[in-house]
């Protein structure tokens, strides 16, 4: 199931799998196994690739229509469809965040026309969420939205102030014209520094295999 044939304005929640593989040939091997979601109650899309800085982490998003439908599927069939990936990675971290709000317009959880996944995932300080949000959606969407290359994206947040950004690129090449000295300036203007404690980026290059 590539995704969903329209826009997707329901309530969504984000799965993001950070883990460092040991045996890449085997970790790709299981992968093929997940296509096993097909089917599943309320999964809506998954797909993922290798760290263009980390060449052995790789990165998994999956969305689902809610939170119960996700713990339904975690005890039922969970553990049958990762069996085939035990031991083929180490250093698994797996957050989930609720969906806040499109990057772009239309967010869709679809991954077969995109190449390049970016990932910034950020611990906001308590007393500055609601600038950083209102910031997210006055200057860095438009900013984004705006990029040539740049497909859609959305922004999820977890309890304790923490943020997770997601961005579909249609190529490395277009992903390059978002430019540092660009970033900086947008970041100058929302006040990043101020809002931030803490952020980590990624950029993936997605595997059309891992899609389902």
């Amino acid at each position: 199931m590539p995704g969903l044939p329209g826009p997707y304005d329901g309530a969504v929640l984000v799965k993001w799998i950070r883990c460092t593989v040991v045996d890449r040939r085997g970790f790709e091997r299981g992968q093929r196994k997940w296509a096993g979601l097909l089917g599943e109650p309320g999964f809506r899309g998954q797909g993922g690739g290798w760290s263009r800085t980390r060449p052995s982490v790789a990165h998994l998003v999956a969305f689902w229509e809610s939170r119960a439908f996700y713990d339904s599927f975690m005890a039922r069939s969970h553990d049958r469809l990762a069996a085939a990936q035990v031991g083929t990675f180490k250093d698994s971290r797996v957050r989930l965040f609720e969906y806040e709000l499109d990057v772009k317009v239309g967010f869709r959880p679809v991954f077969t026309d995109a190449d390049v996944l970016r990932i910034a995932h950020c611990q906001v300080r308590a007393d500055r969420v609601e600038h950083f949000m209102l910031m997210q959606e006055k200057v860095w969407n438009p900013a984004m939205a705006g990029s040539p290359g740049m497909l859609r994206g959305l922004m999820g947040r977890a309890p304790g102030e923490e943020f997770l950004i997601l961005s579909m690129w249609e190529s490395a090449a277009e992903r390059g014209k978002y430019r540092p000295e660009r970033v900086e300036r947008l970041g100058f203007r929302a006040q990043t520094e101020a809002d931030v404690r803490a952020v980590t980026g990624d950029v993936a290059d997605l595997e059309p295999a891992w899609t389902v």
